[in-house]
Parts: structure tokens; C-alpha cells; sequence
């Protein structure tokens, strides 16, 4: 498995959603998942630090640098993408989210959600800051 794919115009937050809005530090892409970098700015999210594993939320929209980011930190929105039903998702590479699968040797695991359909991820961030070693079972 992969990286999902994802539409950024099927990125949309449910009902449950809690969300919250930062400015972007970089360029950012609705579906992407996020964190706050040192100067309180949004950036995509990175499973390779520390730093960039601590992820706040998934991105509502995009946009460019200081632009306003809506970003749900909790709660059910639908992600743009086709999705495996009851699979946990990770924090990937370049502020993609992973199955649990795809997790390499000595990346940080910090669970995004759980996927509750094949479109919705219900979002409740665990950011571990441990590494994983060894395979997953």
C-alpha cells in the first residue's frame, strides 16, 4: 500500500469536525497532514523528526505562505480519497497520510485516525514520538 491519493476538492469536514485555522508556512495542500513549526506557522507534516511527527490536524484547504489553513484537529471529515475501512492512518512523508502498513524502520508513529468507511477518517491524533522498529503485525 501507499500514501493515499488524494482529491483536494473531496477534502471536507463531517459534522463531529473540530477544526481550528493557522497560517501556512510553506505551501500546503487540503488533505495533508500538519504541524506547527517553530514561529507558530503550519507545515506539512513529516514522519522522518520529531518535530514534523507532531501533527495537529489535517488540512481543510490549501494555499501559500500566511494564507489562512483550516485544519481538523478532531472529530470525522471525509477524505478525498479511497480509503480501507477500519485500517488506522499515519502521518507519512511530505504531509501524506499512510496506512499502518506503509510505516518504515526508524519513522515516527503518530496515528492520524482510524478510517470508520472508505471515504471518512475519524480523527484522533496520537502523536507517539517512538520510532518504529521491526515489523508490524
Amino acid at each position: 500500500m501507499a500514501a493515499i491519493t488524494v482529491t483536494a476538492t473531496g477534502v471536507i469536514p463531517g459534522t463531529t469536525a473540530q477544526y481550528a485555522q493557522g497560517r501556512a508556512g510553506g505551501t500546503i495542500t487540503a488533505g495533508q497532514a500538519l504541524y506547527l513549526d517553530a514561529n507558530g506557522k503550519l507545515q506539512v507534516a513529516t514522519n522522518a523528526t520529531l518535530l514534523g511527527a507532531a501533527c495537529v490536524g489535517v488540512a481543510l484547504n490549501g494555499g501559500a505562505v500566511n494564507q489562512v489553513i483550516d485544519y481538523v484537529m478532531k472529530g470525522q471529515y471525509t477524505a478525498g480519497a479511497t480509503l480501507v475501512q477500519g485500517q488506522p492512518y499515519y502521518v507519512g512523508t511530505a504531509g501524506g497520510i499512510i496506512p499502518v502498513d506503509d510505516i518504515a524502520g526508524g519513522e515516527y508513529m503518530t496515528i492520524i485516525g482510524h478510517a470508520i468507511s472508505t471515504t471518512v477518517i475519524n480523527v484522533k491524533i496520537d502523536q507517539s514520538a517512538v520510532t518504529k522498529t521491526g515489523a508490524i503485525a
